[in-house]
């Protein structure tokens, strides 16, 4: 009996081993809508998740290096961070809507569809980058005094924020290629591509910051240089498999021919979209600039935090993803309760996951942020942050899975709502008369993180059951 429990279990090893390998494997062409829903939530949801690993490894490991200049250049990082969420917020939103349509073009075998949405996303990521970049390279220094910064420390960090804002067309080519491949369910290319820039990033990083060998140092402003240059390294690359003729997804010079009306499909479905991440990511600029009036071991702190919380949020967000493409193949091919049935499988995997890290952040935070900076004031608040973040990681599990579900069926609206009464109506009015009003401090806006964590949750989880989403035509 005990050796058969024991075969058993080195059969079920063997077998976790052999579908990791397969999702990796350049040959994996799984149809997401036949088979086994857990096989099919594996398969794509690995690349997806060691996809955002390894961006929360440079995002943590940027500001590791950063933090060696001082608090006054994390605050840089910080505010930065801040404007430029905003542009994660329209790259998330568009992605959102290729993601969808890729995906369910997919699910209906329509490829030459597929195609067409993939060859014009790059025709709106130019223009996306060239109405954000030339007026954010030129006007750094001023919107880091609009962000709360101090005329010092904007002149110091006029350098980042210009080069960030300028080169954000590398930002936007990887999130939209990105949203290309995972909604075509080909998640270990955008997995790569990802791996790539983040390998170029951190291995640049500590070179050009205090300039080792025969680099110059740049301090914080090599910190964006590298950054850049690991972005658009991926961005080629992920151009190389658009233009292969092995992959899924193939795109042709003579079909990049700017074609209006499928740009205006795109866009339609997308609004719902960058609405919704407008409005999630604008949220966070409100509560930096909230935080910034105590000062910038504050914004240093949160900074801190924050980076720390997305190095463990990726991977959910990843989790995420498998949702999104799960749900728009299967209504692509007709299968609502398939859709419905990954969902919940997925949901199941994210809460384990955020419910473990919740119980490392709420016991070890301050250890933790006392591996990023000295400064007493600095661990304090990052530690304060930490802990109030922890008490909402079941809360996002479930809200981040369901929301990605209505954006991989097309229903971007619904997020949408959701966002604004959660964010804007909750969290920043909360977060404010806490912090401000009643002179609570920073753990004021700390407190109303896990708080709009729970209604969001709450409303997604009501509005999901209502099945309302299985009928949206993309």
């Amino acid at each position: 009996m005990q050796n058969q429990s024991s075969t058993n279990s080195e059969q079920s090893k063997q077998s976790i081993y052999s579908l990791f390998k397969q999702s990796l494997s350049s040959d994996n062409q799984q149809d997401l809508t036949q088979g086994s829903i857990g096989k099919a939530a594996f398969l794509l949801s690995v690349p997806m998740v060691l996809e955002m690993i390894m961006e929360s490894v440079f995002a943590i490991t940027d500001i590791f290096f950063v933090s060696a200049l001082g608090p006054e250049a994390i605050s840089v990082v910080g505010l930065t961070e801040a404007v430029i969420t905003l542009l994660y917020a329209v790259a998330i939103g568009l992605g959102m809507a290729v993601t969808a349509t890729v995906a369910r073009r997919v699910g209906e075998k329509n490829i030459t569809g597929a195609n067409q949405v993939a060859a014009q996303t790059i025709w709106i990521g130019l223009g996306v980058a060239l109405a954000v970049g030339i007026p954010g390279s030129i006007y750094a220094v001023e919107i880091l005094r609009l962000m709360g910064a101090t005329q010092d420390v904007a002149i110091m960090g006029q350098g980042y924020t210009a080069i960030m804002l300028g080169g954000c067309v590398s930002i936007l080519f990887l999130f939209l290629f990105n949203a290309i491949f995972r909604g075509a369910g080909d998640a270990k290319i955008a997995m790569k591509s990802l791996w790539l820039a983040s390998g170029i990033n951190i291995v640049l990083d500590p070179i050009l910051i205090f300039g080792w060998g025969p680099f110059p140092e740049m301090g914080l402003t090599g910190a964006a240089v590298a950054t850049t240059i690991g972005r658009s390294v991926g961005v080629l690359y992920q151009l190389y498999h658009l233009f292969s003729v092995s992959g899924k997804i193939q795109l042709f010079i003579h079909k990049l021919r700017l074609d209006l009306a499928v740009v205006a499909g795109i866009l339609r479905v997308s609004v719902g979209g960058v609405l919704q991440f407008l409005i999630a990511t604008a949220s966070w600029v409100f509560l930096v600039r909230i935080v910034s009036h105590f000062g910038s071991d504050a914004v240093a702190g949160y900074t801190i935090a924050i980076r720390i919380v997305m190095f463990t949020m990726l991977p959910a967000w990843g989790l995420s993803n498998a949702a999104a493409t799960l749900v728009g193949q299967n209504l692509g091919a007709k299968q609502a309760a398939r859709a419905e049935v990954s969902v919940w499988a997925i949901t199941k995997y994210n809460l384990a996951f955020m419910l473990t890290v919740a119980f490392a952040f709420y016991f070890f935070s301050a250890s933790i942020i006392s591996l990023f900076s000295d400064n007493t004031q600095v661990i304090e608040y990052g530690t304060q942050c930490l802990e109030f973040v922890a008490y909402g990681y079941g809360f996002y599990a479930v809200g981040m899975t369901l929301v990605q579900a209505f954006n991989g069926a097309g229903d971007t609206m619904t997020p949408t709502v959701i966002n604004f009464v959660c964010y804007w109506l909750l969290q920043i009015p909360l977060a404010y008369w806490l912090a401000i009003s009643l002179e609570v401090g920073p753990a004021g806006v700390f407190a109303a993180i896990p708080l709009a964590s729970l209604f969001i949750a709450i409303l997604a989880f009501v509005v999901f059951r209502t099945g309302r989403w299985k009928t949206k035509q993309v």
